[in-house]
């Protein structure tokens, strides 16, 4: 078992322990049958009752794990489409980041931005003496244009 989970499971019997005996009845035992069989017997996690729970450092797998048994088994039809609603705008907010931090085009650009101007340019000069030395056909002026651009250049003069 994942130990971060193992710790969440911790925490979440530790905050559940504080319920009233009716919203506690309210889980199905095998899901906290589950979190104590799978529980990190080693990690100790104590709140303060006294304290709201927002203020308290809950893991974040834990938070999760509260949030779905509060949609599950205490949250009224309406509290349950809102925290869908905030559960799918936080799900896209997350993919949108995720897009925006491995977008290949920006990637690419992060790396042509670490290279310089002058090794960018000595690469382009590499290329392009490559092509001329490998290209197939060489293309020569034909006899009579060089005539003619001889003695425009003797007119220029």
């Amino acid at each position: 078992m994942n130990s971060t989970y193992a710790k969440a499971y911790t925490e979440v019997l530790e905050i559940i322990k504080y319920f009233s005996k009716e919203e506690y009845n309210k889980i199905p035992t095998e899901k906290i049958n589950f979190y104590k069989n799978n529980k990190d017997k080693d990690y100790i996690y104590k709140i303060n009752p006294q304290e709201e729970l927002s203020k308290q450092n809950i893991s974040r797998e834990a938070n999760a794990i509260l949030i779905t048994l509060f949609r599950d088994y205490f949250a009224t039809e309406i509290q349950k489409k809102t925290l869908t609603s905030l559960l799918n705008q936080n799900q896209k907010k997350l993919e949108e980041i995720r897009r925006e931090e491995y977008n290949p085009d920006k990637l690419f650009k992060k790396q042509q931005s670490n290279i310089s101007k002058e090794q960018n340019n000595r690469i382009e000069n590499k290329i392009e003496k490559a092509i001329e030395e490998k290209s197939l056909v060489k293309i020569e002026e034909k006899w009579y244009k060089k005539i003619i651009l001889f003695f425009k250049n003797i007119l220029k003069k």
